[in-house]
């Protein structure tokens, strides 16, 4: 079976095609990332007979009406979106929009006695020698014989054949080829994706949140540009909040919708904890509304895809787009987006920086709603995201790819309960050996990005921990004014005693403290900046520490698990304190979570 076929169409048919809605353009609210020179390049291409690269569709299946009767399944666009946007940009004056979201249009002007391209400017636009745009001429606005007779007139000692031949070259470009690679509706995203990656030579990569993005937003008859714009319109409101005036100002149609109306919140809420992007909202409406958790199964959904009889149905693509809807409003709703974000601060994760998986916050977030909309209640649903969340971190549950992992737990969640599934869940990957063992294993790395350790912080900010040698400031202040991590034993004193990177930078060696302490203790030796910080105490002077009495020293080293052995320590006794700390840090993390 073939999977794609590959035929050359002139320009003017690609075109047309796109107006009849034969190829469905996904309607993507994105600025148009060619430069004006490139759209110059592309139309010079086809004037001189250059090959200007293939376009990529892949054809909808076939879908069976309520009556019976078959629809033809459109031509999506999967690549190639800015070489058809800068022709209908040159060709049709269809304006595009600039890294600004400003509307804008691109003019190429021709040049019939030197045979050149350039992007309109005002040097151009003075000198008869040039045709300020070659867009009515191409387009049929303008007659070919007034055209020339206008050119002449201003030029009178041009050679009126030359003249002539070139300009009819020029309207020649609507009848030069491009290629099109059209991919068979029976094949699936894998080998979609595949194909592309092997004919797109730019390194482009494209997920599976991509085909959907490009599905959802070619869609009229359900609704699903709409979607699109939804999805778009909310994530990039969540990093900007000017592009909102954007939206007001040139997409009123959409701002008539109830979908502006669930998200134009966030043009004033703020938040940089969980920032999803298109992927990510995509994820949690999919995971949260179809108990699923690969892409691959939402395009088939969204086409019509019945599983069992192997057909494409208008019901269940109808019915999918409504439940997709639903999911996404589920997600933009500023209640349980706020109420969610309470539950990740509550459990100590104050900042973005605590959590390295993104789809840990993800499956989390699809949870809440799952158990929200289930009519769970609000302690005992904060409970299991809390400890979901956890867990998944812990284990690196959705590190790597990751799309398996959730259909597997979404699914097994809708089986069996959240309480079962919880259970299970520790039971297997929770045991006594992975408290005694395995979270000490993970805590022995250089990295702080590493999941245990960020575990380990928001342990800490879970219990109002204060900073090391600090009588009051707490380590989840230091963490949100971007506060430094310092060595317990200072990298320059191990460094000078032999100890390399891999060794003093270890997790068990840093500790939040504040920077005045750090910069007073320099390269002192534990034993000898702590003996100074008792002395200070007798003598009820702050200068290393704010600590006034030995009570709250014994304290602070106990809330930090340092080993209250460090007061005698050397670069003698490194590696032992490194062992020490590791295992009290894991008791730390094992307490934190059995109190969530």
């Amino acid at each position: 079976m073939a999977k794609y076929s590959v035929h050359q169409q002139p320009v003017d048919t690609l075109l047309s095609w796109i107006k009849s809605g034969e190829i469905a353009i996904p309607e993507i609210q994105r600025p148009f990332v060619w430069k004006p020179k490139k759209v110059r390049d592309l139309i010079d291409s086809l004037y001189q007979g250059y090959p200007v690269g293939y376009i990529i569709t892949w054809r909808n299946p076939d879908v069976k009406l309520k009556n019976g009767e078959l629809s033809a399944g459109k031509k999506v666009l999967i690549d190639g979106q800015q070489r058809i946007t800068a022709l209908t940009a040159a060709i049709v004056g269809q304006r595009v929009l600039n890294k600004n979201y400003k509307e804008i249009s691109i003019r190429i002007a021709f040049n019939p006695l030197s045979e050149r391209f350039e992007v309109l400017n005002k040097a151009y636009e003075k000198s008869p020698e040039w045709i300020n745009n070659i867009n009515p001429i191409v387009n049929d606005e303008i007659s070919i014989t007034k055209a020339i007779r206008k050119y002449l007139e201003l030029n009178p000692e041009a050679n009126e054949d030359l003249v002539e031949d070139r300009i009819e070259n020029l309207k020649r470009i609507k009848n030069k080829q491009v290629g099109i690679i059209e991919l068979d509706s029976t094949l699936d995203i894998d080998t979609v994706t595949e194909i592309f990656i092997r004919i797109n030579q730019k390194g482009v990569v494209l997920s599976n949140a991509d085909f959907v993005m490009s599905k959802i937003a070619s869609d009229g008859h359900y609704g699903g540009n709409k979607l699109r714009k939804l999805v778009d319109y909310f994530c990039r409101l969540i990093v900007d909040k000017d592009f909102h005036k954007h939206i007001l100002d040139n997409d009123k149609d959409f701002v008539s919708t109830d979908y502006y109306k669930a998200l134009s919140w966030m043009a004033q809420g703020h938040d940089d904890l969980y920032v999803p992007n298109y992927m990510d909202v995509l994820r949690v409406a999919f995971t949260n509304r179809f108990s699923r958790g690969k892409f691959s199964d939402l395009v088939a959904l969204l086409s019509g895809r019945n599983f069992e009889l192997r057909t494409y149905e208008s019901e269940i693509a109808e019915h999918s787009y409504k439940k997709l809807s639903d999911g996404l409003l589920d997600v933009v709703n500023k209640n349980y987006y706020q109420r969610f974000l309470m539950i990740v601060k509550s459990a100590g994760f104050i900042s973005n920086k605590l959590i390295a998986s993104k789809n840990a916050l993800n499956f989390s977030y699809a949870l809440y709603l799952k158990l929200r909309n289930e009519g769970m209640g609000e302690n005992e649903t904060q409970f299991y995201v809390k400890k979901w969340l956890v867990m998944s971190l812990l284990i690196g549950r959705y590190s790597g790819s990751s799309e398996s992992t959730i259909d597997e737990d979404i699914k097994q969640i809708n089986e069996k309960g959240i309480q079962e599934y919880l259970t299970q869940m520790e039971r297997t990957h929770l045991g006594d050996g992975f408290w005694d063992f395995g979270i000490i294993s993970d805590l022995e790395s250089t990295s702080v990005n590493n999941n245990a350790y960020n575990v380990y912080l928001a342990a800490q900010c879970n219990a109002q921990s204060v900073a090391f040698l600090s009588k009051s400031m707490k380590i989840s202040s230091l963490i949100e004014q971007r506060g430094d991590l310092h060595h317990i034993f200072p990298k320059k004193y191990l460094s000078d005693n032999g100890f390399i990177l891999r060794q003093y930078n270890q997790v068990a060696n840093y500790v939040y403290t504040e920077q005045a302490t750090n910069i007073k203790v320099g390269k002192m030796p534990p034993n000898v900046y702590l003996d100074l910080v008792k002395k200070e105490i007798d003598n009820q002077e702050i200068k290393i520490s704010t600590i006034d009495s030995y009570e709250i020293l014994k304290e602070n080293l106990v809330a930090n698990d340092i080993p209250q052995e460090l007061m005698n320590y050397t670069h003698e006794n490194f590696k032992d304190f490194l062992v020490e700390r590791r295992r009290m840090m894991a008791f730390k993390i094992r307490r934190y979570y059995e109190s969530l």
